[in-house]
């Protein structure tokens, strides 16, 4: 049996997010901005028609905006997440086998389903009644060529945001394919582009028909399976179980330029919050704390500077208050008062299971903090991330995101509920 693998995907999901709670914006040119409001990370089909692109700075789109009325919000990552969540938990109500792919990206199994077109237009719809969310499904015999289907299913209104690879005929398929650039394959950047030009692949029908030890020897193996799902041989499965990440980053943009060491350490203390919680999430605990610095790059009339330091741990740790006293050791070494800091982060890594634990004859081991830390992680979880934190962590304002046009916490916010 041919499998019938549908990518879920949620339009401009950003923006329809914000579009959920205030209905008035449905018809209005809008865009969702980046991380102190800095370039344009989702767009309205009324914001993209006027010419607005993805990842354009804001700065430059002020004109336009003015022109045409175009309405900026500030990202809302606690609402968007949550949104995300309560779809995916809809989709996996359609199948026993799913993977969340993105925040607004899901690859549903359907293999087997009787009436199967019946069943995509009645995802579109539990989705868009329980959350609002308006979705496309895209149905395929691999994950690659779902996408594809699903690209489709955006771009022709006659597909009613449903498209099925699998139903066409060869000679459809191919005259599908040949309209398709082969940039809009999954996983064909813009280098790769150029690079599959001078072999004279410019479509998806192209490269599915190419040479393949060619392509394998020119380009790798990777692309080798790109083209394989294009022929329709699976060559990547559903992943139902997400492994556990063998590295943990935590790290922000500022505001504004911070000058001052306790600001920093601040910082860096909210970041050790942020990916201890998820260490001790997936049962981990992390070897190697690693913490860097950066100024602002950008500015090429202020003196650059970009430190890292990492340490190994006398014994692998996934405690917030062992981690964040040496997150503030590492800090002060690095710090110098010269410069202006325009981002930090943390990363630990050298991660492994919790239980695995290797004693050391010459270093005694500290004492563990592990039920204050689960009592933590509860307590977050049940009243809000940062609810109970370390002292020095948020108690001082200057690097703190800029977040001038952020909409409500409809979701996850009793303060801040929608009033009817």
């Amino acid at each position: 049996m041919k499998q019938q693998l549908a990518l879920v995907d949620c339009n401009n999901f950003y923006v329809s997010c914000e579009r959920t709670f205030r209905p008035d914006l449905a018809q209005v040119p809008m865009v969702v901005l980046s991380n102190n409001d800095g370039c344009v990370v989702s767009r309205s089909n009324e914001a993209k028609a006027l010419g607005v692109k993805m990842g354009q700075p804001w700065f430059e789109c002020k004109v336009l905006a003015e022109e045409h009325g175009i309405l900026a919000m500030s990202s809302n990552y606690a609402l968007y997440a949550d949104l995300s969540n309560r779809v995916m938990h809809i989709l996996a109500g359609f199948s026993p086998r799913s993977e969340v792919y993105s925040i607004d990206e899901c690859f549903v199994d359907l293999t087997g389903t009787p009436k199967l077109r019946e069943v995509s237009y009645a995802m579109r719809e539990r989705v868009g009644m329980w959350t609002g969310m308006p979705v496309c499904v895209g149905i395929g015999p691999t994950k690659t060529l779902a996408k594809l289907a699903n690209h489709v299913a955006k771009k022709h209104p006659r597909s009613k945001g449903v498209f099925n690879y699998n139903a066409l005929s060869e000679a459809q398929k191919a005259q599908l394919l040949q309209r398709i650039p082969v940039q809009e394959v999954w996983g064909v950047g813009r280098k790769l582009t150029q690079k599959l030009a001078l072999h004279g692949v410019s479509t998806a029908l192209d490269l599915r028909e190419a040479h393949t030890a060619t392509l394998r020897a020119e380009l790798g193996v990777v692309m080798e399976k790109t083209q394989r799902e294009l022929q329709e041989t699976a060559c990547m499965d559903l992943q139902e179980v997400q492994s556990d990440k063998r590295q943990i980053i935590s790290s922000r943009s500022f505001g504004s330029m911070v000058s001052e060491l306790p600001v920093l350490q601040d910082a860096l203390s909210t970041f050790v919050a942020n990916a201890c919680t998820k260490l001790r999430a997936q049962g981990g605990q992390a070897s190697v704390i690693q913490v860097f610095l950066q100024t602002n790059r950008m500015r090429k009339d202020l003196p650059q500077y970009t430190p890292s330091l990492a340490v190994p741990l006398p014994y692998p740790t996934n405690d917030s208050l062992e981690v964040n006293r040496w997150v503030a050791h590492l800090c002060e070494r690095m710090f110098k008062p010269d410069y202006l800091y325009k981002k930090a982060g943390i990363m630990l890594s050298e991660i492994s299971p919790e239980a695995h634990r290797q004693g050391d004859l010459l270093e005694p081991e500290t004492t563990s903090n592990a039920r204050l830390m689960q009592a933590l992680d509860k307590l977050n979880l049940r009243y809000g991330r940062g609810a109970v934190k370390v002292s020095s962590q948020g108690a001082l304002a200057g690097w703190q995101m800029r977040q001038e046009r952020k909409s409500p916490n409809y979701t996850t916010g009793w303060d801040e509920v929608p009033l009817v």
